[in-house]
């Protein structure tokens, strides 16, 4: 019996996987959580074999949830269900230790295939995420891989527009921290402003719109 946590924001989606997954024979789903905080405090109940994981969650990131349980349990596979397909986001999440990475419209057969090669460690990416992390390979289409997970989140909620002060809090971490993050962020992206550090990250799907005016922590 594989055990599975449900992680993700959305009730309608969580409950459309639950059902999915309580059909399927060696599948339980043992508990579910709506943020990454909700997530780290079921997982420390013990029991889970699966964590599936969005990347979009209310008080945190899917990346930085996936990088907190591995901290706690090393032996937890995680799973990655997200709306994002771009080459970024998969990079990180892989990074941080998810073993595999699937899109929301993935079919239930991938998905449930999925769930099961995890579980047996092995590592998983959907059709169309391996073809887009192929083609940014080939084409150096991807230099937010330059970044570590945890600047990736930085970088990430800093161009939606969250100031120093909610980053920290977010990631449960300082202001001076954050700062540094984001100085290390500018460094490795070879951006020397906020104006041309935004253009990237709208140039790589990070954010549509330049909402994040401005970017340097204060």
């Amino acid at each position: 019996m594989i055990r599975i946590l449900l992680v993700e924001d959305h009730a309608v989606v969580r409950n459309g996987y639950r059902r999915l997954l309580d059909a399927e024979d060696g599948l339980l789903v043992v508990g579910e959580a709506a943020t990454a905080d909700e997530a780290y405090a079921r997982l420390c109940e013990g029991g889970v074999d699966v964590a599936m994981v969005d990347l979009s969650l209310r008080d945190s990131s899917g990346i930085d949830a996936t990088r907190r349980m591995l901290a706690r349990e090393p032996a937890l596979r995680v799973l990655v269900v997200s709306m994002h397909d771009n080459p970024s986001f998969v990079v990180q999440a892989m990074r941080a230790g998810a073993l595999g990475y699937l899109t929301k419209n993935s079919e239930p057969a991938e998905m449930l295939n999925a769930l099961r090669e995890v579980a047996a460690g092995r590592r998983v990416l959907s059709a169309e995420v391996a073809q887009v992390v192929a083609g940014a390979a080939l084409e150096d289409e991807a230099p937010l891989s330059r970044l570590t997970p945890r600047e990736f989140d930085v970088l990430r909620m800093a161009v939606t527009g969250e100031s120093t002060e909610q980053i920290a809090n977010r990631l449960h971490l300082s202001q001076k921290t954050v700062y540094n993050h984001m100085s290390s962020v500018r460094q490795k992206l070879g951006v020397d402003n906020d104006f041309n550090l935004l253009r990237l990250a709208v140039r790589h799907g990070l954010t549509d719109l330049p909402t994040a005016f401005p970017l340097r922590p204060a």
